[in-house]
């Protein structure tokens, strides 16, 4: 059935062994090159015993124009396109003109065929093999770069894909913004992007697990972030030394660096994170030891609702959100100063916390107290996964 299938195509259509051998792709093994010369060659040999001529290979075939032969300069081509940009795997996609793949498929219907496969997907998998023996690179499903390749017009589009570095940071000073802002010539993420772009030669996307403010320092085990390097040309990189670069500066420090996968990434950035903050608390009226103790013991296992801060109220969503203070501690310092040592749940408001927000923040450290309190200095001192 299939040689006498054959014959019926190649009487009405000249098609190279390639285009011949994908109409039976989903039969046998080996490539659909060498599945087409083998049923060329049986079926020359039976129109041989019948006195017929033989059905040869066209010198140029009608559906697909011989663009197998352009393999190999396809793959000189690909070379250029991603001389200087470091890779180990790779993927090839394709872009065929939809008159080629109209008709294909109306060969397809003509003959009942149901056993093909597209010319692009051969056209892939032959131009990949091609490339990995070329350069001993390997296909991926999760690759470094993509190659898109208009074979018609010998267009190549390459894709580089991005990579993620997970890290800590610790900033060690006040009045450093965690992103970019108006008025202030520096960042968490300039100053750690900065390091991060020269050395991958590609743009660099800061993300943070959280944040905190402008005049917040964050110390201890520092807060986890991702890095996004966009379009990267370098791949075999030393982390250490940007963690060096970065931290040469003393005003940001970053260490326990990795690359990390897309998933993993995101995992990082979404996931639940317990803090733990020390706040220094002004009482204008006075605070005594013992008043500071009871605030800290009744804050202990206290859910406390708040509505959004108002002075994030324009770049947050306006609602009332609920969070746990797991322990508290304090430390009296003087008739008007108290420290206060917390471990919260995450996306507490700690400025907040202590001076209740016009009564946004319920219950706080000045409603417990019955007197007027400010939150005069804070530290986040560690970010603990749940």
């Amino acid at each position: 059935m299939i040689v006498e299938r054959a014959e019926e195509v190649l009487e009405a259509h000249k098609l190279c062994d390639h285009c011949l051998g994908r109409l039976f792709a989903q039969l046998g093994k080996g490539t659909n090159e060498e599945r087409g010369k083998a049923i060329r060659f049986v079926l020359n040999m039976e129109r041989s015993s019948k006195g017929l001529p033989p059905l040869h290979e066209p010198e140029e075939c009608e559906l697909c124009g011989n663009i197998f032969n352009k393999i190999p300069n396809i793959v000189e081509r690909m070379l250029e396109a991603s001389e200087g940009v470091e890779f180990e795997t790779f993927l090839v996609g394709s872009r065929f003109p939809e008159e080629v793949r109209e008709r294909e498929r109306a060969i397809w219907t003509q003959f009942g065929i149901d056993t093909a496969e597209p010319i692009n997907r051969e056209f892939n998998r032959e131009l990949g093999k091609a490339f990995g023996r070329k350069t001993g690179k390997e296909t991926s499903r999760s690759p470094d770069v993509v190659f898109i390749v208009e074979p018609y017009s010998d267009k190549i589009e390459l894709q580089i894909n991005p990579l993620y570095v997970y890290g800590r940071y610790r900033k060690l000073v006040r009045g450093i913004p965690q992103t970019p802002l108006p008025g202030f010539k520096e960042s968490v993420a300039s100053i750690i992007c900065g390091p991060f772009s020269r050395a991958f030669g590609g743009k660099c996307v800061f993300k943070g697990a959280g944040r905190e403010d402008v005049d917040v320092r964050m110390l201890g085990n520092g807060r986890p972030f991702i890095v996004e390097l966009k379009g990267p040309r370098r791949r075999k990189v030393d982390l250490e030394e940007v963690v060096r670069e970065v931290n040469a500066g003393g005003k940001v420090e970053i260490f326990g660096l990795r690359f990390v996968s897309p998933k993993e990434a995101e995992e990082v950035l979404t996931g639940n994170h317990r803090k733990e903050y020390l706040a220094l608390v002004f009482v204008d009226e006075g605070v005594t030891p013992e008043e500071a103790e009871e605030v800290a013991k009744k804050l202990t296992g206290m859910e406390i609702h708040q509505r959004t801060p108002w002075r994030v109220r324009k770049v947050r969503s306006d609602k009332v959100r609920v969070r746990k203070v797991y322990r508290a501690e304090a430390r009296w310092i003087d008739e008007k100063h108290f420290e206060l040592r917390l471990l919260t749940e995450g996306g507490l408001y700690i400025k907040e916390l202590v001076s209740g927000d016009r009564g946004r923040t319920k219950p706080s450290v000045s409603e417990l107290l019955g007197k007027r309190a400010w939150c005069e200095r804070l530290d986040v001192l560690n970010v603990l996964s749940d």
